[in-house]
């Protein structure tokens, strides 16, 4: 068995998976907040996650009034209300329906460089408890694309997204072309994500199928970001029976 391998469990269907992230990420929820004041927890924005998400809205027993909420990455130089921007995704898919206690979005306003430094500062403040995340076609975590840097000293920069990355989000239908999707977005990085007490990582769909068997079944590499998470102690990635497909799982723990 793997270091720190990710725990794994495939469900047959994308609702079903989108269902048992959502009950874990609550039990999760409920049990930290039996021990301490308040959860801090990232999120993730993509379709990828829309059925967890979903399942999420409707999770009992939490008090959303001691949630503190973060996501992972914004794009720079889309309109603050676009509906591509990740943070407005995230309202109308999780946070209008909810009463977080807190909900900080990233802004690249006119300085996108300062915005990183003051979202890290943010982030840095306490630990993170949970994130919830997905994995790219190109094996990215949040936007860091391929090569990755593992090491990176900072929280949160700013990066130029690979011509892969930018066309998944036309092949996720989130723009018309390419052409449209921007060049430049702010991330937080592999040490920021890492550095959350559990990780919680769904990815559905046939389209995700090279990105996992890369993810578990090569060597741990920047060249696909996502073999970090099997550095990660606590760890948990949900497949469906698409993303699954051909991939070696008996080396790792079922969820």
């Amino acid at each position: 068995m793997h270091n720190n391998s990710p725990a794994i469990h495939v469900a047959p269907s994308r609702s079903e998976l989108g269902a048992r992230a959502a009950a874990d990420i609550a039990s999760e929820m409920r049990s930290i907040l039996q021990k301490q004041a308040v959860v801090r927890i990232m999120f993730a924005a993509a379709p990828s996650q829309s059925e967890m998400l979903g399942a999420l809205r409707q999770a009992s027993g939490i008090d959303w009034s001691r949630l503190t909420a973060f996501h992972m990455d914004e794009y720079i130089g889309l309109a603050a209300d676009a509906s591509q921007r990740f943070g407005v995704w995230l309202g109308q898919n999780l946070f209008d329906y909810l009463p977080f206690g807190a909900v900080h979005l990233i802004d690249p306003g006119n300085d996108p460089g300062h915005s990183a430094v003051q979202y890290a500062a943010m982030l840095r403040a306490e630990p993170i408890d949970i994130v919830c995340c997905g994995i790219g076609v190109n094996g990215h975590l949040a936007f860091n694309d391929p090569p990755a840097d593992f090491d990176d000293p900072l929280t949160v920069r700013v990066v130029s997204l690979d011509e892969r990355s930018r066309q998944q989000q036309v092949d996720d239908k989130c723009f018309a072309s390419i052409e449209e999707v921007p060049t430049h977005a702010i991330t937080a990085t592999i040490p920021a994500l890492l550095a959350a007490r559990s990780i919680f990582c769904t990815v559905p769909g046939s389209q995700k199928n090279q990105a996992i068997r890369n993810t578990l079944d090569g060597p741990i590499t920047p060249m696909c970001p996502a073999t970090a998470l099997r550095r990660h102690p606590r760890c948990r990635l949900y497949l469906d029976a698409d993303s699954a497909a051909g991939v070696s799982l008996e080396d790792y723990p079922q969820a």
